[in-house]
C-alpha cells in the first residue's frame, strides 16, 4: 500500500475556492480503481495550508490516477490558487496502532 501525502499551501482568499474545486472532485477521486481511501484536513495554525492523504493499492494505480484527464482537470483547477509550491511524499507505514 501507498500513502501519498500533498501540502498544498493557498492564498488566504482562495481557500474556499480550493474547497469547492475538491469537493466537486472528491466523490471522483474516491471511485478510482486502486484508490483506498481519500482524506483532506487542514493544518491548525495555518489556515491556507491543507493536505491529502490518500491510500493506494500500489504505486502503479497512484501513477495510473496521476495520468488521468481527471487528475489533470483538477490539479490544473486547483495550482491556481497555491501561494506556493505543492509538496508531495508517497510513503508506506511502519507502525500503526
Amino acid at each position: 500500500m501507498i500513502i501519498r501525502i500533498v501540502k498544498m499551501s493557498f492564498f488566504p482568499d482562495k481557500t474556499d475556492e480550493f474547497i469547492s474545486v475538491f469537493n466537486d472532485a472528491k466523490e471522483k477521486i474516491a471511485s478510482v480503481e486502486g484508490i483506498i481511501s481519500l482524506e483532506l484536513v487542514r493544518d491548525t495554525n495555518n489556515k491556507n495550508t491543507f493536505f491529502t492523504i490518500s491510500k493506494w493499492e500500489s504505486e502503479f494505480f497512484l501513477e495510473k490516477y496521476r495520468k488521468s484527464k481527471l487528475f489533470q482537470n483538477t490539479w490544473s483547477k486547483t495550482k491556481i490558487f497555491f501561494n506556493k509550491k505543492a509538496e508531495a511524499w508517497s510513503t508506506q507505514s511502519i507502525f500503526k496502532t
